[in-house]
């Protein structure tokens, strides 16, 4: 489990012109902290803090600890609304974790072995990745970065559901509880690229009885 640290002020000057303000006169993202039968909490962060952190894919998926004012609270990030033009973002929502109650999140699947896969190296297939995160529940101590899957022995035409993979200790699969055996990775057949029905339809034909060496008519 990565550790991450973020230091934030609790807000009390809310709504759409009071974040506005925040952006731009004090460099500070508008965030939410809410859960565990808590009051939803109203607090800011610096930007440059936030674009530290999201500089670590693994941020999204482990615990964060937020400083407020002295008290820390373990949370989760919930959810990010970016400039939809410039990308920087706007407002952040954080969801408290409690120890001892479960949590459910999302996970990246990390590929193992990809360059020396069979599939690969030796027929020449190619991996589609229709899960690359998977949703999991377990206790906040196991929570895991990520799920590791391995594809050294995986052939063309083979693909990995998620009942071949074994979960982490105290992890469990939310779309297998559901009864949901999905499909995770799989090798395919390189697609071969179909000749332009139009160019073959514009390429000459061979002259009739050229091929049997037949006389040009006079």
């Amino acid at each position: 489990m990565s550790e991450f640290t973020l230091n934030a002020q609790l807000r009390t000057d809310l709504g759409k012109g009071a974040s506005r303000r925040l952006r731009r006169n004090a460099n500070l993202v508008p965030a939410v902290i809410y859960g565990a039968e808590k009051e939803a909490t109203s607090i800011s962060i610096e930007e440059r803090e936030i674009a530290k952190l999201l500089l670590n894919d693994a941020c999204y998926s482990s615990i964060l600890t937020i400083n407020l004012d002295g008290k820390k609270e373990d949370v989760m990030m919930k959810d990010l609304q970016r400039h939809p033009a410039k990308g920087f973002v706007l407002h952040a929502d954080f969801i408290r974790i409690v120890a001892g109650q479960k949590l459910t999140a999302l996970v990246p699947v990390v590929l193992l072995n990809e360059n020396d896969c069979v599939g690969v190296k030796r027929d020449g297939g190619e991996i589609f990745r229709p899960a690359p995160e998977l949703e999991i529940t377990c206790l906040p101590k196991d929570l895991p970065e990520a799920i590791e899957v391995d594809i050294a022995n995986l052939e063309v035409g083979q693909t990995i559901h998620l009942s071949d993979i074994q979960a982490p200790a105290g992890v469990e699969f939310t779309a297998l509880l559901a009864e949901n055996d999905m499909p995770v990775v799989s090798v395919e057949a390189a697609r071969i690229q179909d000749v332009d029905e139009d160019e073959a339809a514009d390429a000459p034909e061979a002259a009739e009885g050229e091929e049997a060496g037949a006389p040009a008519d006079e």
